[in-house]
């Protein structure tokens, strides 16, 4: 028997895997990686069905706390939203679910790898990156992508081999995860059309406004309305306060990593509110530069990771730049919830830099004189000076 490990999610594609490589005599071990997407319910249908589709064993790895260490906090870091919509939601996912295969896969000396990815989207770009650099001596199969199977292929093949699951698609697919969810449907396959309110998992329950604060430490979340606990606990909390509102809507549109332009909805409450809470408070504790800085780095960082570039050297160090700059992002974010909004209220943090005596915007200043103002003001108009004369720009 030939060993071999299955990114395992218990849907069709990986169920058409399952059974088509125990059959093509493989030794299956079916992993499924869990990055907030899967009850535990939903855990036990899928052993369930993994053993009754041919695997040799199932595994689900809890993956939330390395998600969060390796990836969370750095998109926070950075306030990462994709072309500024999308918190990456699905796409930081299937990094660290890439990770924790492979590295199953070494554990049990398996030479094979497999994932249910199609030939026209990015998951294969991630999946196979991640693995041909950390194992280049285990071989990926992939049947959907190099069989060119269409869905209608895959259910009868299943119902052939007596695996009558309900394979009925859905009008709209929902992924999950601890950092957003993504949603997909016929509208987001058209470039005028948007989604429907009922197209989103979480509806609107709630009216009245609520008031919460996240307390930050050096850039990590540590609090919810005073309550300490684990970043991912604070997470999960607020996003189950927050989708009551039917927060964190939209679509996005970007490039995918094959070259086509590409659509998806997306409800992400907790992620949007913890990166603009973030992103205020670091206006507050930050330099100038710093800031300007932070923006061009995290945007290539949100770039690369999106594409499946997570190993490469580069975002160890831009990782390190990150970390560095969150020293004296502390204290409190004052948010009121809203339905489908949120408000930003203020903060409040030991390191704000309007606490400085010297001065209040617009009002009055104490460490400089009217004439040291009109000194700084014409030395700082001599270059536009210059170059107006020598280019003949200024009359």
């Amino acid at each position: 028997m030939k060993k071999l490990v299955l990114a395992y999610s218990g849907g069709l594609d990986t169920s058409y895997c399952l059974k088509t490589l125990s059959q093509e005599g493989y030794e299956v071990h079916a992993v499924s990686v869990n990055t907030g997407g899967f009850s535990k319910e939903e855990i036990n249908t899928q052993e369930t069905n993994a053993y009754a589709m041919g695997a040799t064993s199932y595994s689900s790895i809890d993956a939330l706390d390395s998600f969060y260490s390796k990836i969370v906090k750095y998109l926070i870091f950075g306030n990462v939203l994709k072309n500024n919509t999308y918190p990456l939601s699905v796409s930081a996912e299937r990094i660290v679910q890439a990770i924790e295969i492979i590295e199953y896969a070494k554990k049990i000396d398996a030479k094979y790898i497999a994932h249910g990815s199609t030939g026209a989207g990015n998951d294969q770009v991630r999946f196979d990156l991640i693995f041909q650099v950390l194992a280049p001596q285990i071989e990926i199969i992939t049947p959907i992508r190099d069989q060119k199977l269409s869905r209608e292929d895959e259910i009868k093949y299943l119902k052939e081999q007596g695996i009558n699951l309900s394979w009925e698609k859905a009008q709209y697919s929902i992924n999950q995860g601890l950092w957003g969810t993504s949603v997909g449907g016929s509208e987001t396959l058209t470039s005028h059309q948007t989604l429907p309110d009922s197209a989103y998992p979480s509806p609107l329950t709630k009216n009245q406004p609520t008031k919460i604060i996240l307390t930050f430490d050096q850039g990590e979340l540590v609090a919810l309305n005073g309550n300490e606990a684990s970043s991912v606990e604070l997470i999960q909390s607020l996003q189950e306060i927050a989708k009551k509102y039917a927060i964190g809507r939209d679509i996005h549109v970007g490039d995918t990593i094959i070259g086509i332009k590409g659509r998806v909805g997306f409800e992400a409450a907790a992620p949007m509110i913890i990166l603009k809470a973030h992103h205020l408070l670091e206006k507050h504790t930050l330099s100038k530069w710093q800031q300007f800085q932070k923006e061009q780095l995290a945007n290539f960082y949100g770039m690369q990771l999106h594409e499946g570039n997570y190993l490469d050297a580069v975002m160890r160090d831009i990782e390190a730049f990150l970390q560095s700059s969150q020293k004296t992002v502390s204290g409190e974010v004052y948010v009121t919830l809203h339905p489908y909004r949120f408000e930003l209220e203020g903060i409040s943090s030991p390191f704000d830099l309007m606490n400085a005596s010297f001065g209040s915007y617009g009002e009055m200043n104490k460490e400089w004189t009217s004439d040291d103002a009109k000194g700084f003001i014409k030395i700082t108009a001599n270059a536009h000076k210059i170059y107006g004369q020598v280019n003949n720009t200024v009359k």
